[in-house]
């Protein structure tokens, strides 16, 4: 499998999401290599991240994001975005099963082999890995 980049920038709005799986989706038909579970895994953690940024995301409606894919292996994505920082705390693990919110970033690190925050300048940056069996 040869490495490729796409990449997407636009508005953190709901139909940002649209465009985030168009572009997986197009990787994944340029890389048939890639095993779809892998992909699936990928793209589940990309859309918590980017649904948090939508959600959370200030000023709302006009924070500005840049999504990154890096097609290895590993699958190597990046989401950055113009919004306030990220100052929550988060521990990498499941909430209690009665909080009503944190699943998301708990479930975006289950699924990946890394997941990193950091805030970069004026930049929040999400990096997230997937490592990619191509033997099967």
């Amino acid at each position: 499998m040869n490495g490729e980049r796409y990449t997407l920038s636009g508005l953190a709005v709901p139909e940002g999401l649209d465009s985030l799986h168009d572009l997986l989706a197009r990787a994944s038909r340029d890389h048939q290599s890639l095993p779809p579970e892998d992909v699936m895994m990928l793209e589940m953690a990309v859309m918590e991240i980017a649904g948090n940024v939508i959600e959370h995301g200030k000023p709302s409606g006009a924070v500005v994001w840049n999504f990154t894919l890096d097609v290895g292996p590993p699958l190597h994505a990046t989401l950055a975005d113009s919004g306030e920082e990220y100052v929550e705390t988060w521990t990498g693990q499941m909430p209690d099963e009665l909080a009503e919110s944190g699943r998301g970033l708990a479930l975006a690190d289950a699924v990946l082999d890394q997941l990193l925050y950091e805030r970069q300048g004026a930049t929040n940056v999400w990096t997230m890995v997937r490592s990619v069996d191509t033997k099967s």
